[in-house]
């Protein structure tokens, strides 16, 4: 498998990458090719542009959740998508695949909307929807990990905003958050986008939906924004017991996480523009 950082906070020193507080990867594993949330912006695909990285054929496009940073980038994907049809270039009909929760409408405080801009119609014109709760296997090593169960008290965080659904609203504790597990040779290799569920809790689920125990990567969002020192603690002491070799802290992770987590743990330098290959 080749993963390649399409868009992260941060742009790697001497690379001339675009950065934004978004997240995006290609993932690439034999003929299969799956772009995992499109960030905020066409940032993505100006940086697959620079790596001479083909967007046009794809055959999943996957969402972690429904959060603007991991989804308002659809929008330039489908004008790229629309313009190179325009010139009878060669474009695929990718799947795109999310939990069913991942349409609703998001706010919070002043924010009238922090989730999808597209809907679930506009977007089937353009790719296959497929909704789902359950793990699904993409290719024969990687799997979409569906719903994750939540089982750390640790790991419990306060609501995001509100979510709009059948007419109400709720408290948003994220249901829709999910992630993907590449399974190779020494083990797993986790892919999250913000780890909404908590990092520790898509790692158990990962475990259970694979049945292999290693863990030998993880990379993605941990979601550990002015964390308490109590849940990083927990969360260092449960990631330092994987014996990981690698441990790449994406988006929405802050430098007091990184350097927590460093103590007892492989973190690796990571940013826009970076190939990985397991």
């Amino acid at each position: 498998m080749q993963l390649t950082v399409l868009i992260d906070n941060n742009s790697l020193v001497g690379s001339y990458f675009v950065a934004e507080p978004g997240l995006s990867l290609l993932i690439e594993d034999g003929d299969s090719r799956i772009l995992f949330d499109a960030g905020y912006s066409d940032g993505f695909l100006i940086n697959a542009r620079r790596m001479n990285t083909d967007l046009l054929k794809l055959n999943w496009i996957v969402l972690s959740h429904g959060h603007f940073d991991h989804t308002w980038g659809l929008d330039a994907l489908i004008r790229h998508r629309f313009e190179s049809i325009s010139q009878k270039m060669d474009v695929s009909r990718p799947t795109l695949l999310a939990h069913p929760l991942v349409f609703d409408s998001k706010t919070v405080s002043n924010e009238p909307e922090i989730g999808m801009m597209l809907s679930r119609d506009k977007l089937a014109r353009h790719m296959d929807i497929l909704d789902s709760t359950e793990p699904l296997w993409l290719t024969d090593k990687l799997v979409a990990l569906g719903q994750i169960e939540r089982i750390f008290d640790f790991e419990q965080s306060d609501p995001i905003g509100h979510r709009l659904t059948g007419g109400g609203s709720c408290d948003d504790t994220l249901p829709d958050d999910t992630a993907l597990a590449y399974v190779e040779d020494e083990g797993l290799v986790i892919i999250a986008g913000c780890a909404h569920s908590g990092i520790c809790n898509t790692v158990d689920h990962a475990r259970r939906v694979t049945g292999e125990e290693r863990v030998h990567s993880i990379i993605g969002g941990l979601h550990l924004l002015d964390a308490s020192t109590e849940r990083l603690d927990a969360t260092a002491a449960y990631l330092a017991g994987l014996n990981l070799e690698s441990l790449y802290c994406c988006h929405c992770t802050d430098l007091a996480a990184k350097i927590h987590l460093a103590s007892q743990c492989p973190v690796r330098e990571v940013g826009s523009g970076m190939r990985l290959t397991f």
